[in-house]
Formats: C-alpha cells, sequence, structure tokens
C-alpha cells in the first residue's frame, strides 16, 4: 500500500506472450515449461513466455491434452513433453 492509502497495482504478466505452455500445473506441464525455457535461451531466441493455466484459457485453443507448446496462437505440440532440441527445431520452423 502506498502512503495515501491506495491499493497499487500488480504488474500482471505479458498477455502478448508469443510462446505459452496450456497446462493445469501438473509435473509434465513444468517440465516442458523448463524445456521451453532453456530451448529459448540456447537458441537466442526473444520470446516471451506465459504458462496458461485456466481451463477456459486452454479450452480456446481446442487442446484436449496438455502439456501444449503454443507460438503465436497456433499449436505446435500438445499431449507429450519436447525435449530442448525438439522446442527448437519447431520454434525455428514456424517464426
Amino acid at each position: 500500500m502506498d502512503p495515501f492509502g491506495e491499493e497499487e497495482k500488480v504488474q500482471e504478466e505479458p498477455i502478448s506472450a508469443r510462446v505459452k505452455i496450456l497446462g493445469t500445473g501438473c509435473e509434465n506441464c513444468r517440465k516442458l515449461e523448463e524445456n521451453t525455457i532453456a530451448a529459448i535461451e540456447e537458441a537466442k531466441l526473444d520470446l516471451a513466455i506465459k504458462h496458461v493455466e485456466n481451463m477456459e484459457d486452454i479450452a480456446f485453443y481446442g487442446v484436449m491434452s496438455t502439456p501444449a507448446l503454443v507460438l503465436d496462437d497456433k499449436v505446435l505440440s500438445y499431449g507429450k513433453v519436447l525435449s530442448k532440441e525438439e522446442i527448437i527445431e519447431l520454434l525455428k520452423a514456424n517464426l
């Protein structure tokens, strides 16, 4: 709270993230997120990542099996944990 008694606004995650990990927070979803972060860093790509856990938001993409990897609102993979190398290949092919 600030000195004037008003609530401070909390900055939210960027909605415009180009890469999204869809999943409810299960172990496989977290692993895909870790691999994606590592892939983006290794490939030196300037991409923001957001983890989407809300089921309504996940359903928007038509994904029935998580985890899923999305780039620019296009589903690249779902239902499996991709390796860092697979992620680099997919991202570069779809940028």
